[in-house]
């Protein structure tokens, strides 16, 4: 090439680049220009499509732009991932993602998408407390008198789940590890199936989502012994953490939060993790976010980055340790 079209490849190059960067400009100036799209990776009807649809309720109302939720369920998240990971990253398609989206990369040995490497966070927009409830023929009134039970039990006690590389698998193996004790595993199709056996004590003890087990240690037909967040809940202030029942630093939450494809332009990810935080601290999502039994969230990309990769280096050493392995 000589030097004349050298040059003229230089200036073409360079004006492509300052083009490409008046248009993220103008993209987020004039973002979202069409109709956006949330896939969620579960049935409709369920918390993560309840909350998908909180969401894109705020967006169409701030922008004036209609959002179709896709509901792509299977393969525990991996179809509607797969798909997210593919569309173009401009900002108008995103995923609605759970806590497996942080776990499928540490339970399935092949995915069809990179978790870190093909996708922007966005929000982590709410955390489900989870509570560890008994069946009222176990002899507990507390986390720590659970654990002395455990340890001198005869016969190993048994928990529920919603099954294998659930929230409620890994949050109990978790407490298995911390508190150095060894519970048998029941895994279920779901955890409402686990409940069911709960309540028949079929099996002995559960670690699943606040708003199924309140009802029920209400009427007295379960015991609730302890929260697995950092901090009581609002609802049950009464109810220690798992942390102040013997366990420091125990700490197991369900969470829920909005990803892009990796890609997507800056201006246009400031602009979209902005209003879906301010969605997020609106009394309105606030207030149906607690009648679901969650708590709003509302955090930036960059944190909800190192939560994901905090989320995935912890629960990395409960699968090594359990030697848990996806059905």
């Amino acid at each position: 090439m000589n030097t004349f079209a050298r040059a003229g490849a230089i200036t073409m190059g360079t004006a492509v680049i300052a083009a490409a960067a008046q248009i993220n400009t103008a993209t987020a100036a004039d973002y979202p220009i069409r109709p956006l799209r949330i896939i969620v990776p579960f049935t409709a009807g369920g918390g993560t499509d309840i909350l998908a649809r909180m969401i894109g309720k705020q967006l169409s109302d701030a922008w004036g732009q209609q959002v179709v939720i896709d509901n792509r369920s299977g393969a525990n998240g991996v179809i509607a991932a797969e798909l997210a990971a593919k569309a173009n990253p401009d900002g108008h398609t995103l995923l609605m993602v759970a806590i497996g989206h942080a776990l499928n990369p540490l339970l399935q040995k092949k995915l069809p998408y990179d978790t870190e490497r093909d996708f922007q966070p966005v929000s982590m927009t709410a955390m489900l407390p989870l509570l560890l409830a008994v069946h009222p023929s176990v002899k507990a009134n507390s986390t720590k008198e659970l654990i002395a039970l455990a340890r001198d039990s005869a016969k190993p006690m048994s928990y529920a789940s919603g099954g294998v590389g659930s929230s409620q698998h890994l949050a109990t193996e978790l407490l298995n590890t911390m508190a150095k004790i060894k519970l048998i595993h029941v895994p279920y199709k779901g955890g409402a199936p686990g409940i069911v056996d709960l309540l028949a004590g079929q099996v002995q003890m559960m670690i699943t989502s606040i708003l199924s087990v309140t009802p029920h240690s209400r009427a007295g037909k379960l015991r609730a012994l302890g929260i697995a967040t950092a901090k009581r809940s609002p609802m049950l202030p009464e109810i220690p953490t798992i942390a102040e029942g013997g366990v420091p630093g125990y700490e197991s939450i369900a969470w829920y939060g909005l990803v892009a494809p990796a890609g997507i332009p800056a201006p246009v990810l400031d602009k979209l993790a902005a209003e879906v935080i301010k969605g997020t601290k609106s009394k309105d999502m606030q207030d149906a976010l607690i009648k679901q039994g969650a708590e709003p969230v509302g955090s930036g990309p960059k944190e909800f980055t190192a939560f994901i990769k905090a989320e995935t280096a912890k629960y990395a050493r409960v699968i090594r340790t359990a030697g848990i392995v996806a059905d």
